[in-house]
């Protein structure tokens, strides 16, 4: 069987590529990445959210060519079973649904007016009253998901799809130091915290490409 690969775009600014290489990573599949660089048209327009369709990341393996973020997750559900993207239980099963497709549809203030730069640091950054509600919706299913499980991970001792869906928004409250109450910065320090972060945010963080667009403090 061919090794699996994936594309992802860059690094530093692209939310659902960081996204669907955390959910492969969770799932224990070997992989080689395919890193479009970018000033590629497609990537940037990825990432400037200029895309009808997103069509990083891209996830080949046995077969299978799979595209959107969510499908991905529940490809690798089905094909490496015992990593747990989901979880067991079906009623969880079904909230963690529900809030992985609340992030993949929805908050596009957030997403517009704090876009992800894991390079980048802005302490002070004014946040738009829209972008806020974002936010506090956020912190909502946060805070729901917390105090049913636990923790440390939104569905408890392990992580699932919803902790890859939701790591990107922990990196956006990273840059723009967003404050956080105690029992909510203790998750985000937890995503930060594991290995595979450290690894991506290293990463991002060599890429010598920068988006102008994206380095500007406003």
């Amino acid at each position: 069987m061919a090794k699996a690969t994936l594309t992802i775009s860059s690094k530093n600014y692209s939310s659902w590529s960081l996204r669907g290489w955390l959910l492969t990573k969770f799932s224990g599949l070997d992989f080689e990445e395919i890193v479009t660089a970018p000033d590629d048209a497609s990537a940037r327009a990825e990432i400037l959210l200029l895309s009808s369709s997103i069509l990083v990341p891209c996830l080949r393996h046995d077969g299978a060519t799979v595209w959107d973020t969510l499908a991905i997750g529940e490809y690798l559900n089905e094909a490496m079973p015992d990593a747990g993207l989901l979880p067991a239980d079906r009623v969880q099963r079904a909230h963690c649904r529900s809030i992985c497709g609340e992030i993949h549809s929805g908050f596009t203030t957030l997403r517009a007016s704090l876009p992800v730069n894991l390079k980048g640091h802005f302490p002070g950054f004014k946040i738009w009253s829209r972008a806020q509600a974002d936010i506090d919706r956020v912190w909502s299913i946060w805070r729901d998901c917390l105090e049913k499980s636990g923790g440390p991970f939104l569905f408890g001792e392990k992580r699932t799809m919803a902790d890859a869906m939701y790591a990107p928004v922990v990196t956006r409250f990273v840059t723009y130091d967003v404050k956080l109450e105690p029992k909510l910065k203790a998750y985000a320090d937890t995503i930060m915290a594991m290995p595979e972060m450290k690894e991506w945010i290293a990463a991002a963080k060599d890429e010598p490409a920068e988006i102008e667009e994206l380095e500007v403090e406003y």
